[in-house]
């Protein structure tokens, strides 16, 4: 007995000190995390987790949720996952293990997996909205990849190093240099940041040469400091720059200020800071509007929407002190991070969000300003977009092309990309072919007829093809003309066009060897006037005498059988003249046109067409009287009555010319 009680008392004796140095690494674990050191607590951390192999699950949930924290804040969503994952699987009690899985999912592009996630935090989180937002975020995030903008994007491998290099301006109007910020390792000073493990952040400088190769990169002198430099904005001389300085301190919290440098000769004067805010608050990520009399920021200031919001301040002139920070609103800003603006001079304001709708955890927004105040914003979408995290973008001020801000190369660094939208090509490729058919009409002239006057001519070949490239932002119609057919044409538009295209195009020319019936032309029972329901075909009639200008017509009427003679002649002349009338009223002139009642004298011959649409009627059979009173029933013989009662038009001359005045 007494023996065990030493055993037990031994057993204390050593378990007591190891259960106090794990009391204090988890302390100095949370000491860490609530100070911002998040790089410093993962390691604490998880040394902590291995020690408790035996403790309590909850201990062990609680400390696996708080590495996936640490991972989500320096921006390493795979390890998250992991750890998240852990937390979850343990039963860990707070749902926003469940929630933030999730999003560590879809920010590492596993969009199906984040949905179902998703859907199981609704069942224990139901009242919490952002789910269905987030839902819908990763269908849309699909959608974008399945189609994605025309932009070209491409690594900017000259620029990037091992560290993160990110927020670029163009330093000089030709665009021949560019700034931008690193934490590489000749950033001035050798201090880590504690949050990221990387060191301090300092901005940088590379120029352009001819063959379109960028410089090694080397600080920009005069304006680094030993702390956190960063994000410049230029004015529209390039002879003042506004960027982020942010002293960083162990185990505190320090604000970021806007600094504010002029140029003198090739120098900066020593920077500025242009006081905002009096106290330690967050000023960052300055964007000067064009006309330099708006200056948009970063902030956490108390009267936002949650998280970091975009404020702006204004001032009259250059010069002048500014104004009082206001929120650029809630259409702008949500309960996310609302980071990096940007704003061009067309007024559209670009910034990177993780609050509005996007495809992973930054994504890069353009809001333009309507005339009652509010902004549209909307997703610049793949592939600018992605899984990662974009953001920071700049524009060759009016060109669709410049530089942007990217983690999607997976190593969680901030890495810079070149972006273009490639100039919009059109391309037309065309088929003439006979209406009736359908066959290749070789040798035929097609004029290409444009709004902007750049008018060109094609022969088709002898599959009746031709080819046209054509221009952005024009109207075109295709004109097609063959002896012995009536003109054809077709019509097409790049107007409004947002990517490149190859239209196809098929012109059908009608023979002129043949009447030509007009469809869906009506008249009421035992009457000669033309129905509303007439009036689209015998429109299209009018724009196939205009671009046929040197074509009379024969306008032929027919009736059926159904009366006598005299009676079908009359109604049918009448009739005819209605139609004529109708093209005269439209602008033709009177002489190119002759009305002729044929009553029911010419029956029509079935054709292909129509023993297609009446299958009881044999192609060749002509609808005479007798053969219609043949046939077996009357509904088949009003159809054929029906065919038989139709207007046509043959061509007279081809070679019209209009009476001189």
């Amino acid at each position: 007995m007494k023996r065990s009680i030493w055993l037990i008392f031994l057993v204390l004796l050593i378990a007591l000190p190891d259960l106090n140095g794990q009391k204090k690494k988890a302390e100095r674990a949370y000491a860490a995390f609530e100070a911002g050191e998040y790089f410093e607590a993962i390691d604490q951390f998880k040394d902590s987790y291995s020690r408790t192999r035996g403790a309590d699950k909850s201990v062990r949930a609680d400390i696996s949720f708080m590495v996936g924290e640490c991972y989500r804040l320096t921006n390493d969503p795979r390890n998250a996952e992991t750890w998240y994952k852990l937390a979850v699987r343990s039963s860990y009690p707070r749902p926003e293990a469940q929630y933030w899985l999730a999003l560590s999912m879809k920010k590492n592009g596993k969009y199906q997996q984040a949905i179902d996630e998703l859907k199981k935090y609704k069942q224990i989180a139901p009242s919490d909205a952002r789910a269905d937002q987030e839902i819908r975020a990763c269908e849309l995030a699909l959608e974008w990849q399945r189609n994605p903008e025309p932009y070209n994007v491409e690594e900017l491998k000259d620029l990037n190093s091992r560290e993160a290099d990110f927020g670029p301006a163009y330093a000089r109007d030709d665009f021949g240099l560019v700034y931008f910020t690193s934490s590489r390792d000749d950033a001035a000073g050798n201090k880590k940041h504690g949050a990221t493990g990387q060191g301090y952040t300092d901005i940088f400088e590379s120029r352009i040469d001819k063959k379109s190769k960028w410089s090694t990169p080397v600080p920009v002198d005069g304006i680094n400091s030993e702390f956190e430099d960063g994000t410049p904005s230029f004015s529209s001389d390039y002879k003042e720059v506004y960027f982020t300085r942010c002293e960083v301190g162990k185990r505190e919290q320090k604000g970021c200020v806007i600094m504010y440098s002029k140029k003198s000769a090739d120098r900066w004067d020593d920077p500025k800071n242009i006081g905002i805010f009096a106290d330690s608050l967050v000023a960052a990520h300055p964007a000067l509007a064009p006309d330099g009399l708006t200056l948009y920021f970063v902030s956490e200031k108390e009267g936002g929407f949650g998280g970091k919001d975009i404020w702006l301040v204004t001032r009259s002139a250059a010069g002048d002190a500014w104004s009082a920070p206001v929120n650029a609103g809630p259409d702008v800003n949500t309960d996310g991070n609302e980071l990096f603006p940007y704003m061009r001079s067309d007024g559209a304001l670009y910034f990177s969000s993780d609050g509005h709708i996007g495809m992973g955890g930054l994504d890069i927004f353009r809001a333009v300003l309507q005339p009652d105040g509010s902004w549209v914003v909307t997703n610049m979408k793949a592939p600018i977009n992605t899984n990662a995290d974009d953001f920071a973008i700049t524009f060759e001020n009016d060109s669709e092309k410049g530089i942007f801000s990217s983690t999607r190369k997976g190593r969680g660094n901030d890495e810079l990309y070149a972006f273009e939208f490639p100039p919009l090509k059109f391309n037309v490729t065309g088929l003439v072919r006979d209406e009736k058919t359908g066959s290749a009409i070789a040798g035929s002239t097609v004029m290409l007829i444009a709004s902007d006057a750049n008018n060109l001519q094609a022969e088709t070949g002898n599959g009746g093809e031709f080819r046209f490239a054509l221009r952005e932002d024009v109207d075109y119609i295709f004109l097609a003309q063959k002896e012995g057919y009536l003109n054809g044409k077709e019509k097409e538009t790049t107007k409004g066009q947002e990517r490149s295209r190859d239209f196809m195009v098929t012109i059908l020319l009608t023979a002129i060897d043949r009447p030509i019936e007009l469809p869906n032309i009506f008249y009421d029972f035992n009457k000669w006037d033309l129905r509303p329901e007439s009036m689209v075909s015998l429109d299209k009639l009018v724009e196939t005498l205009n671009d046929n200008p040197k074509v009379t017509i024969e306008l032929m009427s027919h009736t059926d059988s159904r009366d006598t003679d005299e009676y079908n002649y009359e109604l049918s002349q009448k009739r005819a003249q209605s139609v004529v009338e109708y093209l005269i009223q439209k602008g033709i002139e009177p002489d190119r046109l002759s009305a002729r009642g044929y009553g029911e004298s010419n029956p029509k011959v079935v054709d292909a067409e129509i023993a297609e649409q009446a299958p009881f009627l044999k192609t060749g059979t002509t609808l005479t009287e007798a053969y219609i009173n043949s046939l077996p029933n009357e509904e088949q013989k009003e159809i054929a009555h029906q065919i038989n009662r139709r207007t046509e038009f043959r061509v007279l001359r081809t070679d019209y010319s209009p009476p001189k005045e």
